[in-house]
């Protein structure tokens, strides 16, 4: 979770982040907008930039940590960086205790400033265009979601076509059997290939028109973060109509559509509403704070929707972010989130602020959330093209609920198990967690979500597909696109 379009009593914090490290959170310093990713890595050169070592890389990032870390206790008195090959390292070396108290993981670390823009900006990223999630134990991997405009789709590949075999060419290919087998799921990530526009790889293909080898390349697109096929739509559920929206990723090109789709649910006078945030990992705060205020017509502006929190040398930094209902909001009596374990950041923030005032009219569908109360703030080296987004601030609701390190089945008064359905597309009312969040809606029993339900991804009731929770495919070493976009490539 980033923060982006900072409140206004942020303004010192940003001009002090600009004069002394050259950007922070948001439009700070260089104007960025807030991103999550692992270290693109420069192009090889053979002069660094002045300042630019690995070893004064290292030293600045520990200074910022240093500075303006969650959890100051936890990092180490003294931890040599000459071990470390990169920034990256170093910084999972400083975090590993806050990590192994699950207070901080992976949420800090280092990116690129301009892959970190280009994505919050538009969305851009390349790759085939879809999620893969996977089956572990049974060594299968299946397609969750495709994107609009993306190779993938224009191939025919969706939603519930189960990959069998990758190769670079048709004579190489491997099952997917075989590569979970030698080297687990990370296995599946390097045979994919690289992010880089013109990778190819042939895909062996099974779905409801059979088996066939696919040759695919990835390819340079901006994704639609509500999909323009099923991600804001009305659902009528016999007499009952339901407002139903999918969102993908929290960056800024969400806003607009955001907005026709409240606009409409509010024009056709819709009081319930399901919001799909089974894969959303999460991303600008203040797209976050639009979606809450768009279900918040019946709030008031002193009606807190968060508190920002800093570590107490920090507390200067604290803010409380108000409702600010808008022209297309609606006034939902009852709302369905749908979530799983890939649910996080950002997405966990919008659910837990109806907690207060919808209490059990607000409802968690699907499987515990990923957990993750915290946000973090952007640190801008330029001359390295260094972004450090560090853990700065935790989060709360207005009843000062934010510890949900396990999930949000721990502070949610209503929730019903139910699987993710890869048989059928997203939004229908066949399929499984969109059913059960109709069913709350209409006030039928379910089953509570129990913790620990959410570490997993998402489940299939589909009969070729196994029945046990599947999970999004996260590479060891994710870009920014795969951070907020969890299980793309």
């Amino acid at each position: 979770m980033t923060r982006s379009r900072i409140p206004t009593t942020f303004v010192a914090l940003t001009a002090m982040l600009s004069a002394c490290s050259g950007g922070g959170g948001g439009s700070t310093g260089s104007g960025a907008t807030p991103t999550a990713s692992t270290p693109t890595p420069s192009p090889t050169t053979t002069a660094v930039a002045p300042g630019c070592t690995l070893r004064e890389r290292q030293d600045w990032a520990l200074a910022q940590m240093r500075e303006w870390y969650l959890f100051p206790e936890t990092l180490p008195a003294n931890l040599d960086p000459a071990p470390f090959s990169t920034v990256s390292a170093y910084i999972d070396a400083l975090t590993a205790t806050a990590r192994a108290q699950r207070r901080d993981r992976f949420f800090t670390f280092a990116t690129s400033i301009a892959a970190e823009n280009a994505f919050f900006a538009s969305g851009s990223s390349a790759g085939f265009g879809f999620r893969l999630s996977l089956d572990t134990p049974a060594r299968r991997a299946f397609v969750a979601e495709a994107f609009e405009g993306t190779a993938a789709l224009a191939a025919g590949i969706d939603r519930g076509a189960e990959i069998v075999a990758i190769g670079t060419s048709a004579s190489d290919l491997r099952t997917v059997d075989a590569i979970i087998t030698a080297e687990g799921g990370n296995g599946v990530t390097n045979a994919l290939g690289p992010s880089t526009a013109g990778t190819t790889r042939v895909l062996r293909v099974t779905d409801a028109t059979g088996t066939r080898n696919l040759t695919v390349s990835k390819t340079d697109f901006s994704l639609t973060p509500v999909s323009s096929r099923y991600g804001a739509q009305i659902v009528n559920d016999g007499a009952a109509r339901v407002g139903y929206l999918n969102l993908r990723t929290f960056i800024s090109t969400a806003d607009p559509a955001l907005r026709t789709a409240f606009a409409s649910f509010r024009a056709a006078g819709i009081t319930n509403v399901i919001v799909d945030l089974r894969y959303n990992g999460g991303g600008l705060v203040s797209t976050g704070e639009l979606l809450t205020n768009l279900l918040g017509a019946n709030r008031s502006t002193s009606d807190v929707l968060t508190f920002t929190t800093f570590r107490p040398e920090r507390a200067a930094n604290n803010a409380t972010s108000f409702f600010a209902p808008q022209a297309q909001s609606v006034a939902p009596t009852r709302i369905a989130f749908i979530g799983t374990g890939g649910t996080a950041s950002a997405s966990e923030l919008v659910i837990a602020a109806q907690i207060p005032y919808l209490r059990a009219n607000a409802a968690l569908i699907g499987t515990n959330t990923f957990g993750k109360p915290v946000g973090q703030i952007g640190l801008d080296r330029s001359a390295c093209d260094d972004r450090l987004r560090v853990t700065a601030f935790a989060l709360q609701n207005a009843n000062r609920q934010g510890a949900y390190f396990d999930g949000l089945a721990s502070i949610i008064e209503a929730s019903c198990q139910a699987g993710d359905d890869l048989t059928h597309p997203l939004g229908s009312p066949l399929e499984s967690s969109t059913r059960a969040a109709l069913d709350f809606l209409a006030g039928r029993s379910c089953n509570a979500i129990t913790a620990g339900t959410g570490t997993q991804a998402g489940q299939s009731a589909r009969a070729t597909v196994p029945a046990r929770p599947l999970e999004l495919l996260t590479p060891e070493h994710p870009d920014t696109f795969q951070r907020e976009v969890p299980g793309s490539f």
